[in-house]
């Protein structure tokens, strides 16, 4: 008999309605050359506050790493929220699949709203996409937030055995679970303390709503930001930075956090949470949010 309730589609309304009573609304962006940006934009956009952006990495849409954060600063900020190329309903036709386009296709829908400057919070993939922003327009992003994201990795780390998979293919394989097993896996290595005894149908119903769209193009995303990174090809930045990890991220490793501060300098500081994964966004959701009000929020009063 076929399924007539998924927790899963039901869940995602749930997270769809909260961002309309927050005041945001649900718009897409033709950027030309076959390329379409969505993104929850203010409803009203009020130009006394200053704006704030938050990229999302791999995993459930932007709605759901973000559904927590974003009652928390739409009242002081323009929030916006967008789907990342080849995530939610965003997608293009063209063959680039580096950070560095991902950073420019959110800069232009972000300018095609009329947004020009903004603080910029990126969880996993989508600090590599905010930190490339960053660099590609330094006079545009005014704070920068990073949330235990690898941007200071190595091709060769996956050879001298910084993470606890094999290989390129077993970590796809695991972000991009399309079994209930390879999710349960990506459970255990996101989380300090995973949740236990999910019955595989719940599982297999998360995957078929979230997990099986543009899957290819996703795996190629993954092997771009790995081929041929080398940190000496990294540029610098010099915005004020705040970078969170969590201490036990299995995912990328808490030495990446410790070699970004280096990289980055006098202008970052790192920020530990302990008993926490790599989803230290929904682990520990309180100390996240706390230390982004602390920098946000800073960044606000010191400006005024």
């Amino acid at each position: 008999m076929a399924r007539c309730f998924s927790f899963t589609a039901s869940r995602d309304w749930f997270y769809r309605y909260s961002f309309f009573s927050a005041g945001l609304r649900s718009v897409t962006t033709d950027l030309g050359e076959g390329t379409i940006m969505h993104c929850w934009v203010p409803k009203t956009h009020n130009n006394s506050k200053p704006n704030l952006l938050l990229v999302h990495g791999f995993g459930a849409n932007a709605m759901w790493q973000y559904g927590e954060p974003l009652r928390h600063f739409n009242a002081r900020f323009n929030v916006y929220v967008p789907d990342l190329v080849f995530f939610g309903e965003s997608y293009t036709s063209r063959r680039d699949r580096t950070e560095v386009f991902q950073a420019q296709c959110v800069m232009s829908m972000m300018e095609a709203h009329g947004v020009h400057r903004m603080s910029l919070v990126g969880i996993s993939y989508g600090g590599f996409v905010g930190y490339s922003m960053a660099v590609q327009y330094p006079q545009k992003v005014d704070r920068l937030v990073l949330c235990c994201s690898g941007v200071c990795l190595e091709e060769k780390d996956m050879e001298n055995g910084l993470f606890k998979v094999a290989d390129l293919e077993e970590a796809t394989s695991i972000l991009l679970p399309q079994t209930p097993d390879k999710l349960r896996e990506l459970m255990r290595f996101s989380f300090v303390k995973p949740t236990k005894g999910v019955p595989s149908y719940f599982l297999t119903d998360f995957i078929e709503v979230m997990c099986t769209d543009y899957v290819e193009e996703k795996r190629e995303l993954i092997r771009t930001i790995l081929k041929h990174r080398k940190l000496s090809d990294l540029p610098h930045i010099t915005q004020p930075t705040l970078i969170i990890w969590g201490e036990e991220d299995q995912i990328f490793p808490l030495e990446l956090g410790q070699r970004l501060e280096r990289h980055i300098g006098e202008s970052a500081r790192l920020v530990v949470i302990k008993n926490a994964g790599h989803a230290v966004n929904l682990e520990k959701p309180k100390e996240f949010i706390k230390h982004l009000k602390v920098f946000l929020l800073d960044s606000i009063y010191s400006s005024s």
